[in-house]
């Protein structure tokens, strides 16, 4: 498995003011990196699983695509991936969280691919070789939405690209107290979530040359609930609620190239 270094962002850049983006890149690095994030260690439970469900089902993930994932981490979402027989690769800016990855099983579940880049500016091996991206967790991070989803659109094939991703929902709080009450959670990492608005995400994609956009959202309970069976089961009936779905825990958004 090649893993390269941290590519360079220059070309990806265009007006964005690339000192910024570069200062970006080296916090998510420290970050992720210089601070013990047991909640990314890969493990088995109903409620990672469910979000593992909904991205399958929302991005209408076929055993036959070419996936590459974004901002895999040490494969909290990589492995369950793997695990089900979905060929998938693996992208994140840190080359320290993809070693972890490998060290988690992720070689074991048939990793077919392992690649340190920022996504903005992806390595040219990578170029047109994906049917379908997604990521779990990942825009909020990422410095410029827009020049990211170019470099997205760099990697899908021509006919029929598609992406999908999983995101908080910036209109429910209590992934503000979880930044304020959490250990190692800052707002200078997590704070992207004010940005996962679906006008501001779609308006991007749009700049990109993408499409066809599709938003969802869904969960209610936190996970020591969510992974009781009756918490399960009151949940989908919370999801159907009107008044509660504008502020449902979490989002998907998908698209496609055009």
């Amino acid at each position: 498995m090649a893993c390269r270094a941290l590519g360079s962002v220059v070309e990806a850049a265009g007006s964005v003011d690339l000192t910024n983006w570069i200062r970006h890149n080296e916090a998510q690095l420290e970050y992720f990196e210089r601070t013990a994030k047991p909640r990314m260690i890969p493990r088995r439970s109903r409620y990672l699983e469910r979000h593992v469900d909904e991205l399958v089902r929302f991005a209408r993930l076929s055993p036959d695509d070419a996936v590459l994932e974004v901002g895999a981490g040490m494969g909290r979402y990589t492995i369950p991936l793997l695990r089900r027989g979905y060929h998938v690769e693996a992208l994140d800016l840190s080359a320290t969280l993809l070693e972890r990855l490998v060290r988690y099983g992720g070689a074991d579940a048939g990793l077919r691919g392992l690649h340190a880049a920022d996504i903005a500016s992806p390595p040219s091996e990578l170029e047109g070789r994906f049917d379908l991206v997604v990521g779990l967790f990942t825009l909020h991070h990422l410095h410029d939405l827009e020049s990211c989803f170019r470099g997205i659109r760099r990697v899908l094939r021509r006919d029929g690209g598609r992406i999908a991703f999983l995101e908080p929902n910036p209109l429910n709080p209590l992934f503000y107290v979880q930044i304020v009450v959490t250990p190692g959670m800052t707002w200078d990492g997590d704070g992207g979530i004010v940005r996962m608005r679906p006008d501001r995400v779609f308006r991007a994609l749009a700049g990109a040359g993408f499409g066809r956009f599709r938003h969802e959202r869904f969960g209610f309970f936190p996970p020591f609930l969510a992974e009781r069976t009756h918490g399960a089961e009151i949940e989908r009936r919370l999801e159907r609620v009107g008044l509660l779905r504008p502020f449902l825990p979490f989002q998907l958004f998908a698209a496609e190239a055009l």
